[in-house]
């Protein structure tokens, strides 16, 4: 059975959020926290905290998957006042941005607020991060080399 039929679109809407707001700049998660008028109080349940993780990959990207390597992540969870509690994990070692994320993870994961912050906060950032991504999977094309054999007459039998 395939695992993504079975996500209500409650959970897929989160997991682009929280997507977004992991790979977002520190300084646009900074600039929105203090433009929002009522910022509410939360409690950190779980401080920023450096770890590493296993990053696996596929040979020729669907062959067997092997361990590539390990990465630096960092993860936190916040209370809000009004007890939801909200999650990050980011690339890198930044404690700053992850507890950003998470606060704004949790003031999401409510509708009125949601309504508010998803046109104004969430989606530029990700028009951002895919502008950012086709710039760049242009420059990888452009500079793409294609290998080839030639079948050489002398190396027939």
């Amino acid at each position: 059975m395939n695992q993504k039929s079975t996500i209500v679109p409650e959970l897929k809407e989160r997991q682009r959020w929280m997507r977004v707001l992991a790979m977002a700049p520190v300084t646009a998660l900074e600039d929105a926290w203090q433009a929002l008028d009522d910022r509410p109080d939360y409690t950190l349940l779980r401080a920023p905290e450096v770890g590493s993780a296993m990053v696996r990959a596929r040979a020729g990207g669907s062959g067997g998957q092997f361990n590539m390597g390990e990465m630096t992540v960092t993860r936190c969870v916040v209370r809000l006042s009004n007890g939801t509690a909200g999650h990050a994990y980011v690339a890198g070692r930044d404690k700053r941005k992850t507890e950003l994320a998470a606060a704004f993870d949790a003031i999401l994961q409510g509708e009125d607020r949601r309504i508010e912050l998803l046109p104004s906060l969430i989606v530029p950032l990700e028009n951002k991060q895919q502008t950012h991504r086709h710039i760049r999977a242009q420059k990888v094309q452009a500079t793409r080399v294609n290998f080839f054999t030639m079948v050489r007459g002398d190396n027939q039998r």
